[in-house]
Protein backbone atom coordinates (compact mmCIF):
# COMPACT_ATOMS: atom_id res chain seq x y z
CA UNK A 1 0.00 0.00 0.00
CA UNK A 2 2.89 2.40 0.74
CA UNK A 3 3.07 5.29 3.18
CA UNK A 4 0.66 7.51 1.23
CA UNK A 5 -1.95 4.77 0.99
CA UNK A 6 -1.61 3.90 4.68
CA UNK A 7 -1.99 7.58 5.64
CA UNK A 8 -5.09 7.94 3.48
CA UNK A 9 -6.62 4.83 5.04
CA UNK A 10 -5.87 6.17 8.53
CA UNK A 11 -7.52 9.50 7.69
CA UNK A 12 -10.61 7.71 6.40
CA UNK A 13 -10.76 5.58 9.54
CA UNK A 14 -10.27 8.47 11.94
CA UNK A 15 -12.69 10.82 10.18
CA UNK A 16 -15.49 11.82 12.59
CA UNK A 17 -18.58 9.71 12.09
CA UNK A 18 -22.16 10.39 13.00
CA UNK A 19 -22.95 8.75 16.34
CA UNK A 20 -26.45 7.56 17.05
CA UNK A 21 -27.55 9.09 20.36
CA UNK A 22 -28.64 6.67 23.06
CA UNK A 23 -32.33 6.80 23.93
CA UNK A 24 -33.03 9.04 26.91
CA UNK A 25 -34.14 7.12 30.00
CA UNK A 26 -37.68 7.67 31.16
CA UNK A 27 -37.64 9.96 34.20
CA UNK A 28 -40.73 9.93 36.35
CA UNK A 29 -41.77 9.70 39.96
CA UNK A 30 -42.80 6.40 41.52
CA UNK A 31 -46.58 6.18 41.58
CA UNK A 32 -48.37 5.49 44.84
CA UNK A 33 -49.39 2.03 43.65
CA UNK A 34 -45.76 1.10 42.91
CA UNK A 35 -43.02 -0.05 45.21
CA UNK A 36 -40.01 2.28 45.30
CA UNK A 37 -36.98 0.48 43.80
CA UNK A 38 -34.85 1.52 46.78
CA UNK A 39 -35.98 2.29 50.32
CA UNK A 40 -35.20 5.99 50.99
CA UNK A 41 -33.87 5.28 54.50
CA UNK A 42 -31.56 2.57 53.18
CA UNK A 43 -30.47 4.85 50.34
CA UNK A 44 -29.53 7.55 52.87
CA UNK A 45 -27.78 5.04 55.17
CA UNK A 46 -25.62 3.50 52.44
CA UNK A 47 -24.76 6.78 50.71
CA UNK A 48 -23.81 8.22 54.10
CA UNK A 49 -20.67 6.07 53.93
CA UNK A 50 -19.35 8.45 51.27
CA UNK A 51 -17.50 11.20 53.14
CA UNK A 52 -17.93 14.70 51.74
CA UNK A 53 -16.67 18.16 52.47
CA UNK A 54 -19.11 20.77 53.73
CA UNK A 55 -19.77 24.16 52.14
CA UNK A 56 -22.00 27.16 52.59
CA UNK A 57 -23.35 28.58 49.33
CA UNK A 58 -23.99 32.33 49.58
CA UNK A 59 -25.36 35.02 47.28
CA UNK A 60 -25.81 38.78 47.57
CA UNK A 61 -29.23 40.29 48.03
CA UNK A 62 -31.14 40.67 44.78
CA UNK A 63 -33.54 43.58 44.25
CA UNK A 64 -36.54 41.86 45.79
CA UNK A 65 -34.63 40.49 48.81
CA UNK A 66 -33.91 42.19 52.12
CA UNK A 67 -30.52 40.57 52.69
CA UNK A 68 -28.02 38.00 51.41
CA UNK A 69 -28.91 34.34 50.97
CA UNK A 70 -27.08 31.23 52.10
CA UNK A 71 -27.47 27.55 52.90
CA UNK A 72 -25.30 24.64 54.04
CA UNK A 73 -24.47 22.26 51.20
CA UNK A 74 -22.49 19.03 51.13
CA UNK A 75 -23.41 18.18 47.52
CA UNK A 76 -20.66 20.18 45.85
CA UNK A 77 -17.98 19.18 43.33
CA UNK A 78 -15.53 20.54 40.80
CA UNK A 79 -16.79 19.85 37.28
CA UNK A 80 -14.49 21.22 34.56
CA UNK A 81 -11.02 22.72 34.31
CA UNK A 82 -11.50 24.40 30.91
CA UNK A 83 -13.74 26.31 31.26
CA UNK A 84 -13.52 26.37 35.08
CA UNK A 85 -16.85 25.01 36.31
CA UNK A 86 -18.15 23.75 39.64
CA UNK A 87 -21.56 22.40 40.60
CA UNK A 88 -23.79 22.01 43.62
CA UNK A 89 -27.11 20.30 44.16
CA UNK A 90 -30.07 21.93 45.89
CA UNK A 91 -33.52 20.57 46.73
CA UNK A 92 -36.37 21.72 44.50
CA UNK A 93 -38.30 22.82 47.60
CA UNK A 94 -35.47 25.01 48.92
CA UNK A 95 -36.64 28.51 49.82
CA UNK A 96 -33.08 29.84 49.52
CA UNK A 97 -32.46 28.68 45.94
CA UNK A 98 -34.88 31.19 44.30
CA UNK A 99 -32.97 34.02 45.99
CA UNK A 100 -29.64 32.69 44.66
CA UNK A 101 -31.19 32.27 41.21
CA UNK A 102 -32.40 35.89 41.25
CA UNK A 103 -28.90 37.06 42.16
CA UNK A 104 -27.39 35.05 39.27
CA UNK A 105 -24.13 34.61 41.20
CA UNK A 106 -22.90 32.73 44.24
CA UNK A 107 -19.85 32.00 46.38
CA UNK A 108 -18.91 28.54 47.63
CA UNK A 109 -17.44 28.77 51.13
CA UNK A 110 -15.52 25.57 51.94
CA UNK A 111 -15.81 25.17 55.70
CA UNK A 112 -12.81 24.43 57.87
CA UNK A 113 -12.74 21.74 60.56
CA UNK A 114 -13.76 24.09 63.41
CA UNK A 115 -16.82 25.54 61.64
CA UNK A 116 -19.41 22.90 62.53
CA UNK A 117 -21.57 25.39 64.43
CA UNK A 118 -21.49 27.77 61.46
CA UNK A 119 -22.71 24.92 59.26
CA UNK A 120 -25.59 24.20 61.65
CA UNK A 121 -26.59 27.87 61.60
CA UNK A 122 -26.87 27.81 57.80
CA UNK A 123 -28.71 24.46 57.80
CA UNK A 124 -31.85 25.92 59.42
CA UNK A 125 -34.57 27.76 57.55
CA UNK A 126 -36.49 30.87 58.47
CA UNK A 127 -33.79 32.47 60.62
CA UNK A 128 -31.36 35.30 59.93
CA UNK A 129 -28.44 33.04 59.09
CA UNK A 130 -25.96 35.90 58.80
CA UNK A 131 -26.61 37.35 62.28
CA UNK A 132 -23.26 37.65 64.04
CA UNK A 133 -21.40 35.94 61.18
CA UNK A 134 -18.33 37.88 59.99
CA UNK A 135 -17.89 38.09 56.22
CA UNK A 136 -16.77 40.36 53.43
CA UNK A 137 -17.76 40.61 49.77
CA UNK A 138 -16.29 38.16 47.27
CA UNK A 139 -14.38 40.15 44.64
CA UNK A 140 -16.36 39.32 41.50
CA UNK A 141 -19.92 38.62 42.62
CA UNK A 142 -20.18 40.51 45.89
CA UNK A 143 -21.51 37.33 47.54
CA UNK A 144 -20.75 36.92 51.24
CA UNK A 145 -17.29 35.40 51.71
CA UNK A 146 -17.35 33.92 55.20
CA UNK A 147 -14.41 34.53 57.50
CA UNK A 148 -12.21 31.59 58.49
CA UNK A 149 -13.13 29.19 55.70
CA UNK A 150 -10.63 26.79 54.13
CA UNK A 151 -11.32 28.14 50.61
CA UNK A 152 -13.79 30.23 48.61
CA UNK A 153 -14.94 30.00 44.99
CA UNK A 154 -16.75 32.96 43.40
CA UNK A 155 -19.10 32.03 40.53
CA UNK A 156 -21.77 33.10 38.08
CA UNK A 157 -24.64 30.72 37.35
CA UNK A 158 -23.75 28.92 34.11
CA UNK A 159 -26.57 26.34 33.81
CA UNK A 160 -29.26 24.60 35.85
CA UNK A 161 -30.32 20.99 35.21
CA UNK A 162 -33.01 18.82 36.76
CA UNK A 163 -32.00 15.82 38.83
CA UNK A 164 -34.98 14.08 40.39
CA UNK A 165 -36.03 15.97 43.52
CA UNK A 166 -32.96 18.23 43.24
CA UNK A 167 -31.56 20.80 40.84
CA UNK A 168 -27.97 20.62 39.58
CA UNK A 169 -26.54 24.13 39.50
CA UNK A 170 -23.41 24.68 37.40
CA UNK A 171 -21.30 27.73 38.17
CA UNK A 172 -18.57 29.33 36.10
CA UNK A 173 -15.67 30.30 38.37
CA UNK A 174 -14.70 33.96 38.22
CA UNK A 175 -12.38 34.14 41.24
CA UNK A 176 -11.16 31.84 43.99
CA UNK A 177 -8.67 31.60 46.81
CA UNK A 178 -7.61 30.21 50.17
CA UNK A 179 -6.55 31.83 53.37
CA UNK A 180 -4.15 30.12 55.76
CA UNK A 181 -4.05 26.33 55.21
CA UNK A 182 -6.83 24.67 57.22
CA UNK A 183 -8.21 21.16 57.51
CA UNK A 184 -11.69 20.79 55.98
CA UNK A 185 -14.91 20.01 57.79
CA UNK A 186 -16.13 16.56 56.71
CA UNK A 187 -19.55 14.92 56.88
CA UNK A 188 -19.72 11.14 57.26
CA UNK A 189 -22.50 8.81 58.42
CA UNK A 190 -24.72 11.66 59.54
CA UNK A 191 -22.15 13.52 61.63
CA UNK A 192 -19.22 15.88 61.29
CA UNK A 193 -15.75 14.38 61.07
CA UNK A 194 -12.14 15.51 60.79
CA UNK A 195 -9.11 14.23 58.97
CA UNK A 196 -7.07 11.91 61.17
CA UNK A 197 -3.73 13.43 62.19
CA UNK A 198 -0.80 12.02 60.27
CA UNK A 199 1.49 9.73 62.24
Amino acid sequence: MGHAGAAAAAVRYLRPRAVEPLPRPELRCVRQDERAPVDPAEFRRVLGNFATGVTVITAPAAEADAGPAGFACQSFASLSLDPPLVCFMVGRTSTTWPRIARAGVFCVNVLSADQGELCRAFAVSGADKFAGVPYDAAPASGSPRLTGTAAWIDCTIHAVHTGGDHLIVVGRVTALGTEEPADPLLFHRGRFARLAPQA
